[in-house]
């Protein structure tokens, strides 16, 4: 079964005293609040966390009015951290399906039951690790980058009504954002939009509607979008696609090298 060792439940609950694992412990609170303690410390967390204790680490769980959750035990995460970590990221809410998900197919013994959760504990494993190498950006800006990735589709996504609709002035958000990720918000919109639009176009052979793409890659105006992909790819789109072709017919390794340009 891979890395998972055990998978549980908590029904409403106010008070786990003092244990520990020989295995990492990845908690999902899927209702209430409660204070995870530990070496004299306390870590709170809230509805929607997900907490992640190292093995060997003494540690309780309390709560006033108590908490329900999902608690997945693991043999190696390969995490570089001693302590006990909280995410309360929006990009990481797509795993709180995981959970549920992971408990059912352990409890389950049915064909298949193992290559399925071998599969989500590498979603689990990813998840975790690119939240680690992100936490250079401050929650504010994951925020808006979620935000984005979550919307950019959309042409008629009004990104200035969002940024304004958050608690910061407009102008400090953005350079907030620029700050840490080296692109202003709209930039890093572009950049989503021109890049699935590079790969659609990867998929297509003939039959190129240059207006349909645009559109379908979060641009009202197909003019535009092709200035700027031509601005970033150094092709129109319709060349791309010829160019690509070009290059598969000459050398099928080429493509590649094509493609990461």
């Amino acid at each position: 079964m891979g890395n998972i060792v055990y998978v549980g439940r908590h029904s409403l609950t106010k008070v786990v005293t003092n244990h520990m694992h020989n295995s990492w412990e990845i908690i999902y609170c899927t209702s209430g609040n409660g204070e995870l303690g530990y070496n004299d410390k306390v870590l709170k967390y809230d509805e929607d966390s997900i907490v992640v204790i190292p093995p060997h680490l003494v540690h309780c769980n309390r709560s006033v009015d108590g908490f329900t959750n999902y608690h997945i035990n693991m043999k190696d995460l390969s995490l570089n951290i001693d302590e006990p970590l909280i995410i309360t990221h929006s990009g990481t809410n797509f795993l709180k399906d995981v959970f549920p998900a992971v408990f059912y197919y352990y409890s389950n013994d049915q064909p298949g039951r193992t290559m399925i959760l071998q599969a989500y504990e590498q979603v689990l494993l990813a998840t975790l690790h690119s939240y680690l190498a992100d936490k250079k950006c401050s929650d504010t800006v994951k925020q808006v980058m979620d935000h984005i990735i979550k919307n950019y589709p959309d042409a008629n996504f009004d990104l200035n009504g969002y940024l304004s609709s958050l608690p910061f002035s407009l102008e400090y958000l953005k350079r907030m954002f620029k700050n840490e990720t080296g692109l202003t918000p709209l930039q890093f919109m572009t950049n989503k939009r021109l890049e699935n639009a590079a790969s659609f176009l990867n998929l297509m052979e003939n039959g190129i509607n240059i207006s349909q793409i645009s559109h379908k890659c979060g641009f009202n105006d197909p003019l535009y979008f092709s200035k700027l992909f031509k601005k970033k790819y150094g092709v129109s789109p319709r060349n791309y696609v010829q160019k690509k072709q070009e290059c598969t017919i000459a050398d099928p390794e080429s493509i590649k090298i094509f493609i990461n340009q």
